[in-house]
C-alpha cells in the first residue's frame, strides 16, 4: 500500500467546462485528501481540454495529469480506458473517484478489471475510516430501502458516485498547482467502435438533474392530459416535471422524464409525488430529496413511509385547490 498515495478525481467536461458533478466530485476529492494528508489529483481527457486544467486546480486539485489528444474528442470505452489506465498507473492514487455517469459506469469496471482491484458503483457518501485509513463506501441496496457501507482492500480503491449528493468548494482562483502532461499514445486501429451521429436530448424547461422543486405523477394521473395540471404547478414553483416508468411507458410523458433505477437519479428540495404508489424503484430515485410530498387516495400506499407530509385524497380534487391557494399567495408576495 505504500505506494498507492494521494486521491484522484476523473473529472468529466460538458462542453467547454468541467461538469457540474466533476466540480462536486473535486470538494469531495478534496476533503478526503485533507483527511488523510495526502494531494488531490484530477485526471483530465479529452481534445482541446488544456484549458480547463486550471479550473480544477481552482476547485481543490492539487495535480493534474491531462490527455489531449485529437483521437479523444468523443467517449469511447477503448481509447478512454486506456489512458485513464495510464494516468492511474502513473499516478499511483490510493483512492479513484469517478461520476456515477454513462461515462463512469462504463469506465468503472472496465478500468477495475485491469487493475485488479475492484469498483463500488452508485455511492451516496465516501469517508475515511479512521483505523484502518480504508475507504468508506455507502451506497443504497435493495432497492433503495437500506443503505450498505462497503471497503475495499486492493488498490486503487474505485467508487462512482451520484450527482447532488456532495458539495463542492468555493472556487478559488489563487491556488496554484502542477499539471502533468500525459501522452496518449493511441493506435486509432485499437479504437473498435466510432460515433456516426449523435442526437442532443430535447429538454424543454429545467433539466431534472437541476431541479430544486419537482412535480411527479404515476400511474394513477391516468392519461397524458393530467399531466397539464402537474406542469401548472411545477411552473409556479418554478420546478420541473417528473414521471414513473408506467407514465412513461403510456406515452403520457417523454422517457426522459422518468425518475427512478431504471431512470434518473434525483435529489430536489422539494419533491411533490402525485397519485404516485411507492414502487421501490422510484424510491429509489428520490431518497436524496430534503423533503417529500404525496398525494395519494390510498392511505396504504407505500410513498408515505418515505414522504415527510401526505395528503391522503383525490388528485383531481386535491392538486387544483392547492394550485389555486398558492396563486393566491404568489399575488400576494
Amino acid at each position: 500500500m505504500s505506494e498507492y498515495n494521494n486521491i484522484m478525481v476523473y473529472t468529466e467536461v460538458a462542453g467547454e467546462a468541467l461538469s457540474a458533478l466533476s466540480i462536486e466530485l473535486l470538494g469531495c476529492g478534496r476533503k478526503l485528501a485533507d483527511d488523510l494528508g495526502q494531494d488531490l489529483c484530477a485526471v483530465l481527457v479529452g481534445t482541446k481540454v488544456s484549458s480547463l486544467a486550471q479550473a480544477a486546480i481552482t476547485y481543490g486539485a492539487d495535480k493534474v495529469y491531462l490527455v489531449d489528444d485529437p483521437l479523444l474528442k468523443d467517449y469511447q470505452s477503448d481509447s478512454y480506458v486506456s489512458v485513464l489506465e495510464k494516468a492511474v498507473t502513473q499516478a499511483m492514487p490510493q483512492i479513484l473517484i469517478l461520476g456515477q455517469t454513462a461515462v463512469g459506469r462504463d469506465l468503472a469496471p472496465r478500468l477495475s478489471f485491469r487493475l485488479g482491484t475492484a469498483a463500488v458503483l452508485d455511492c451516496v457518501q465516501l469517508t475515511i475510516d479512521p483505523d484502518s485509513k480504508l475507504l468508506l463506501q455507502t451506497k443504497p441496496v435493495y432497492g433503495g430501502n437500506a443503505l450498505a457501507i462497503y471497503t475495499c482492500k486492493s488498490y486503487p480503491q474505485i467508487a462512482t458516485v451520484r450527482a447532488n449528493v456532495m458539495s463542492h468548494l468555493e472556487p478559488n482562483t489563487s491556488r496554484q498547482g502542477e499539471v502533468i502532461i500525459i501522452e496518449a499514445a493511441l493506435d486509432p486501429s485499437a479504437v473498435r467502435t466510432r460515433i456516426l451521429e449523435k442526437v442532443p436530448e430535447s429538454i424543454e424547461g429545467i433539466k431534472l438533474e437541476d431541479a430544486k422543486v419537482m412535480v411527479s405523477g404515476g400511474r394513477g394521473i391516468g392519461d397524458a392530459d393530467g399531466f397539464k395540471h402537474l406542469e401548472e404547478l411545477a411552473g409556479l414553483l418554478k420546478g420541473a416535471v417528473g414521471a414513473t416508468r408506467p407514465s412513461c411507458d403510456n406515452g403520457w410523458v417523454p422517457s426522459t422524464r422518468q425518475i427512478g433505477l431504471t431512470g434518473k437519479i434525483v435529489t430536489p428540495d422539494l419533491y411533490i409525488a402525485v397519485a404516485i404508489s411507492g414502487a421501490s424503484q422510484h424510491l429509489s430515485g428520490i431518497s436524496g430529496s430534503n423533503t417529500i410530498v404525496a398525494i395519494n387516495k390510498d392511505p396504504d400506499a407505500n410513498i408515505f413511509k418515505e414522504a415527510h407530509f401526505g395528503i391522503v385524497g383525490d388528485w383531481k380534487k386535491v392538486l387544483p385547490a392547492f394550485t389555486t391557494k398558492l396563486k393566491e399567495i404568489l399575488s400576494r408576495a
